[in-house]
């Protein structure tokens, strides 16, 4: 008796994992599959076809649902072998990738974008190369910024030099013209994975003034030396970017669960926690933990930690950077 309930409970769970995995093979074959909307659903629809009629002729039962998985394994392999691209007709925002080069405590990087905006979608488009000291390195921040959702936030880290300089990089998806954002296509290859290394004006600005999002600045409480070598991580991907491009997914490939790769690289990381993929809850976390300011109530310095106000009134400054730290707790 006990046996048969085993095996009934098992053949149940392998049931819900053989639906699941044909839900995904026939999604990426919808979405993945050839650009004919029609070819693309008669794939899908024939995949579904070939597991049911798998899993209900071989028998014994148990022995049938392992058999479905078939047809799925064989999308697995053709949808894992896509390959991601560097030259597509990209957006003028991504169309250029940023590259380092080292020399000494001393980087070069190319294609720092710090366009000039009237609009969201109206801008001067500037393209520069910058140099940067390692060893000024004195300090990390993240931001949070919010366009809806509040479960959900965009992360974007910085880095402070001494003498005031700082430098944004955000990890985003890289967007076609005429192609748009979606939650559901970032799982599967659609977009590219694309760092934007650029100044906070540009990245933050943006945000602020143009696409009227919420924006939160947390100084990380990491030293000086991690948080150069978290620079030097992130730099050493951004070259790796340049030549071999990458999926962006949005579950194991977005601008937080590759921030905590990052940070895991340096030895600096914590257990995985719901929150880094609810990220919204992100600065609660890093609260808890006491990597953010914790002399004030959360709610408080949250509440504190809003620079919305003060980026839409710095605007094009050049002291924009500053001006949005000012009475910003943690930064004293």
């Amino acid at each position: 008796m006990i046996r048969r309930a085993a095996r009934i409970v098992a053949t149940l769970i392998l049931f819900v994992i053989i639906a699941a995995a044909v839900g995904w093979a026939a999604m990426a074959l919808w979405i993945d599959g050839p650009h004919s909307r029609v070819l693309a659903g008669m794939l899908a629809g024939a995949l579904v076809l070939a597991s049911i009629a798998l899993a209900a002729l071989v028998r014994p039962l148990f022995r049938g649902l392992v058999v479905a998985l078939m047809p799925v394994v064989l999308v697995a392999l053709w949808w894992t072998a896509i390959p991601p691209s560097n030259t597509r007709d990209w957006t003028p925002d991504v169309a250029r990738t940023a590259r380092a080069t080292f020399d000494g405590s001393r980087v070069t990087i190319e294609n720092v974008r710090n366009f000039n905006y009237r609009s969201e979608d109206d801008y001067d488009q500037r393209w520069e190369t910058r140099t940067y000291d390692l060893d000024q390195v004195t300090g990390v921040d993240l931001f949070m910024s919010f366009w809806g959702p509040t479960e959900i936030a965009h992360t974007i880290v910085s880095w402070e030099f001494a003498g005031g300089q700082h430098l944004a990089i955000s990890i985003e998806t890289r967007k076609e013209k005429g192609e748009s954002y979606s939650a559901l296509r970032g799982f599967f290859r659609q977009y590219e994975l694309y760092y934007v290394v650029a100044d906070e004006r540009d990245l933050i600005g943006l945000r602020t003034n143009y696409r009227g999002e919420q924006v939160y600045l947390y100084r990380i409480h990491l030293p000086a030396a991690q948080a150069r070598a978290l620079l030097v991580d992130y730099l050493a991907e951004v070259n790796q970017l340049a030549d071999h491009p990458q999926w962006y997914n949005a579950l194991t490939q977005n601008c937080t669960t590759t921030i905590r790769g990052h940070v895991q690289n340096i030895g600096a990381s914590g257990r995985l926690d719901w929150r880094m993929l609810a990220n919204g809850h992100l600065d609660q976390l890093l609260y808890e933990r006491g990597q953010i300011d914790t002399d004030l109530p959360v709610d408080e310095l949250r509440a504190r930690s809003n620079i919305t106000e003060k980026a839409k009134a710095a605007g094009k400054s050049p002291d924009f950077s500053a001006r949005i730290r000012q009475d910003l707790p943690g930064t004293h």
